[in-house]
């Protein structure tokens, strides 16, 4: 009966890791929608979700804690507890990092409207991509595909490189007075871009963990 417990219990908190990263794959998407379009309302929408991913990843905290404490685990038991646990961590992180892209939105609707670099649609597009494939990968439970994601954070960094050298040159170029403060909120939403790549290669350090008992870095 126990042990029917703990795979319940066990299956809850896999069911709501996978709700909250649903939610986290939404708001990275609407993010940059929001970025793209100029769009005050959208960015909004994904400020106020922020509520809701936190009291998921406090839920499945205070869950996991309750399922070490009564049923004990060892082994791989553990192993899948303390899985969870630092993936909904990163999930919660990396909906922070939508939620900062949303700020620096709100910011750039404030000022003249001017064509965004073709790089920050890039970035997005992996990074949503990176998302979505890194949360088929714990479904499945495919190490080897955690592994490949992991493995594309690369372009990610390129482009985040690429982005910030060439804002850079713009200022030293620049006149205008909103220059400055166009220059540093694109940074900044390139930089959270940047991190959500990096978070998505912990998850999957977290994936191949979980599978192999192994620590690695994949990074």
């Amino acid at each position: 009966m126990a042990r029917e417990q703990f795979e319940l219990e066990l299956r809850e908190l896999r069911e709501s890791l996978l709700r909250m990263a649903g939610l986290l794959e939404s708001q990275i998407a609407d993010a940059i929608d929001a970025l793209r379009r100029r769009d005050r309302t959208l960015a909004e929408k994904v400020r106020r979700e922020d509520q809701a991913m936190n009291e998921s990843f406090r839920q499945i905290r205070e869950q996991s804690m309750i399922v070490i404490a009564t049923q004990q685990p060892v082994a791989r038991d553990l192993r899948n507890l303390m899985a969870i646990l630092y993936i909904a961590s990163e999930v919660e992180r990396m909906g922070d990092y939508a939620v900062r892209i949303a700020r620096m939105t709100s910011t750039l609707c404030g000022l003249p409207d001017r064509t965004l670099r073709a790089e920050f649609g890039l970035m997005g597009e992996l990074a949503i991509e990176q998302v979505h494939d890194i949360l088929d990968a714990l479904i499945e439970q495919d190490e080897p595909r955690a592994r490949d994601v992991a493995a594309r954070d690369d372009e990610i960094d390129r482009l985040y490189h690429r982005v910030f050298d060439d804002i850079i040159e713009e200022v030293a170029k620049g006149t205008d007075s909103d220059g400055a403060l166009r220059a540093v909120t694109l940074m900044l939403v390139a930089h959270n871009l940047e991190r959500i790549g990096d978070r998505v290669t912990n998850v999957a350090e977290d994936i191949v963990f979980l599978e192999t008992g192994q620590v690695v870095e994949l990074g």
